[in-house]
Protein backbone atom coordinates (compact mmCIF):
# COMPACT_ATOMS: atom_id res chain seq x y z
CA UNK A 1 0.00 0.00 0.00
CA UNK A 2 1.34 3.25 -1.09
CA UNK A 3 1.75 6.50 1.19
CA UNK A 4 -0.54 8.12 -1.14
CA UNK A 5 -3.27 5.39 -0.41
CA UNK A 6 -3.16 5.38 3.31
CA UNK A 7 -3.64 9.05 3.02
CA UNK A 8 -6.64 9.31 1.12
CA UNK A 9 -8.79 6.04 1.84
CA UNK A 10 -11.24 4.95 -0.23
CA UNK A 11 -14.62 6.43 0.52
CA UNK A 12 -17.29 3.98 1.23
CA UNK A 13 -21.00 4.70 0.06
CA UNK A 14 -23.03 6.24 2.77
CA UNK A 15 -26.31 4.49 3.54
CA UNK A 16 -28.00 6.97 4.14
CA UNK A 17 -27.14 8.58 0.38
CA UNK A 18 -28.14 4.92 -0.39
CA UNK A 19 -31.30 5.14 1.06
CA UNK A 20 -31.91 8.52 -0.15
CA UNK A 21 -31.86 7.92 -3.59
CA UNK A 22 -34.38 4.82 -3.87
CA UNK A 23 -34.37 4.37 -7.43
CA UNK A 24 -36.27 7.94 -8.02
CA UNK A 25 -35.25 9.50 -11.28
CA UNK A 26 -34.44 13.14 -11.11
CA UNK A 27 -37.51 14.39 -12.67
CA UNK A 28 -40.23 12.17 -10.19
CA UNK A 29 -37.71 13.51 -7.10
CA UNK A 30 -38.48 17.17 -8.81
CA UNK A 31 -42.51 16.38 -8.89
CA UNK A 32 -43.03 15.20 -5.65
CA UNK A 33 -40.76 18.32 -4.25
CA UNK A 34 -42.30 20.39 -6.87
CA UNK A 35 -46.03 18.99 -5.32
CA UNK A 36 -44.75 19.62 -1.53
CA UNK A 37 -44.22 23.35 -2.23
CA UNK A 38 -48.03 23.48 -4.21
CA UNK A 39 -49.58 21.66 -1.23
CA UNK A 40 -48.06 24.00 1.61
CA UNK A 41 -49.54 27.01 -0.28
CA UNK A 42 -52.78 25.27 -0.71
CA UNK A 43 -52.66 24.01 3.04
CA UNK A 44 -51.44 27.85 3.95
CA UNK A 45 -53.69 29.76 2.17
CA UNK A 46 -57.28 27.18 2.98
CA UNK A 47 -56.18 27.29 6.51
CA UNK A 48 -55.94 30.64 7.13
CA UNK A 49 -59.25 31.14 5.50
CA UNK A 50 -60.43 28.40 7.83
CA UNK A 51 -59.51 30.23 10.53
CA UNK A 52 -61.84 33.31 9.52
CA UNK A 53 -65.03 31.54 11.48
CA UNK A 54 -66.62 31.49 15.49
CA UNK A 55 -66.41 27.50 14.91
CA UNK A 56 -63.63 26.71 17.38
CA UNK A 57 -63.21 22.90 15.29
CA UNK A 58 -62.88 25.27 12.42
CA UNK A 59 -60.14 27.23 13.68
CA UNK A 60 -57.89 24.06 15.02
CA UNK A 61 -57.97 22.40 11.78
CA UNK A 62 -56.92 25.47 10.05
CA UNK A 63 -54.25 26.32 12.21
CA UNK A 64 -53.30 22.43 12.05
CA UNK A 65 -53.30 23.27 8.14
CA UNK A 66 -51.02 25.65 8.79
CA UNK A 67 -48.69 23.93 10.31
CA UNK A 68 -48.71 21.48 7.83
CA UNK A 69 -47.90 24.04 4.92
CA UNK A 70 -44.92 25.15 7.60
CA UNK A 71 -43.35 21.57 7.96
CA UNK A 72 -43.78 20.86 3.85
CA UNK A 73 -41.94 24.06 2.90
CA UNK A 74 -39.15 23.26 5.77
CA UNK A 75 -39.03 19.54 4.20
CA UNK A 76 -39.44 19.67 0.58
CA UNK A 77 -38.22 23.43 0.42
CA UNK A 78 -35.84 24.93 2.99
CA UNK A 79 -34.86 27.65 0.60
CA UNK A 80 -38.65 28.83 1.62
CA UNK A 81 -37.43 29.51 5.13
CA UNK A 82 -34.15 31.31 5.24
CA UNK A 83 -35.05 32.98 8.32
CA UNK A 84 -35.00 29.74 10.32
CA UNK A 85 -31.60 28.48 11.21
CA UNK A 86 -32.59 24.82 11.43
CA UNK A 87 -33.98 24.83 8.29
CA UNK A 88 -31.30 23.69 6.43
CA UNK A 89 -30.76 20.57 9.13
CA UNK A 90 -34.42 19.59 9.14
CA UNK A 91 -35.05 19.01 5.37
CA UNK A 92 -31.65 17.23 5.31
CA UNK A 93 -32.96 14.92 7.99
CA UNK A 94 -35.98 14.29 6.11
CA UNK A 95 -34.15 13.93 3.16
CA UNK A 96 -33.05 10.92 4.60
CA UNK A 97 -36.13 9.36 5.16
CA UNK A 98 -37.26 6.88 3.27
CA UNK A 99 -40.42 7.20 0.72
CA UNK A 100 -42.62 5.15 2.56
CA UNK A 101 -41.59 7.41 5.83
CA UNK A 102 -42.40 10.80 4.11
CA UNK A 103 -45.57 8.68 2.44
CA UNK A 104 -47.05 8.17 5.98
CA UNK A 105 -46.16 11.59 7.51
CA UNK A 106 -47.20 13.58 4.84
CA UNK A 107 -50.73 11.78 4.45
CA UNK A 108 -51.27 11.09 8.18
CA UNK A 109 -50.82 15.29 8.24
CA UNK A 110 -53.35 15.42 5.37
CA UNK A 111 -55.98 13.34 7.10
CA UNK A 112 -55.97 14.71 11.01
CA UNK A 113 -57.54 18.47 10.02
CA UNK A 114 -60.31 16.62 7.67
CA UNK A 115 -60.33 14.78 10.67
CA UNK A 116 -61.23 17.46 13.32
CA UNK A 117 -63.71 19.72 10.59
CA UNK A 118 -64.89 18.15 7.63
CA UNK A 119 -65.56 21.34 5.41
CA UNK A 120 -64.53 21.64 1.52
CA UNK A 121 -62.23 23.99 2.69
CA UNK A 122 -59.88 21.18 4.66
CA UNK A 123 -60.88 18.47 2.03
CA UNK A 124 -59.44 20.48 -1.06
CA UNK A 125 -56.80 22.68 0.80
CA UNK A 126 -55.08 19.23 2.61
CA UNK A 127 -55.76 17.11 -1.08
CA UNK A 128 -52.41 18.59 -2.64
CA UNK A 129 -50.56 17.96 0.63
CA UNK A 130 -52.26 14.37 0.43
CA UNK A 131 -51.15 13.67 -3.18
CA UNK A 132 -47.63 14.72 -2.35
CA UNK A 133 -47.55 11.81 0.18
CA UNK A 134 -49.40 9.36 -2.30
CA UNK A 135 -46.78 10.29 -4.73
CA UNK A 136 -44.33 9.46 -2.15
CA UNK A 137 -46.19 6.37 -1.58
CA UNK A 138 -46.26 4.93 -5.20
CA UNK A 139 -42.30 5.84 -5.20
CA UNK A 140 -41.84 3.55 -2.43
CA UNK A 141 -43.68 0.97 -4.53
CA UNK A 142 -40.88 0.84 -6.99
CA UNK A 143 -40.69 -0.55 -10.64
CA UNK A 144 -43.26 -2.95 -10.96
Amino acid sequence: MSSQDEQFPAAAPEPAAASADEGMTWWYRWLCRIAGVIGGMSCACAGLWNCVTINPLNIAAGVWMMLNAFVLFLCEAPFCCQFIEFANAVSARADRLRAWQKAAFYCGMAVFPVMLSLTLTTLFGNAVAFATGVLYGLSALGKK
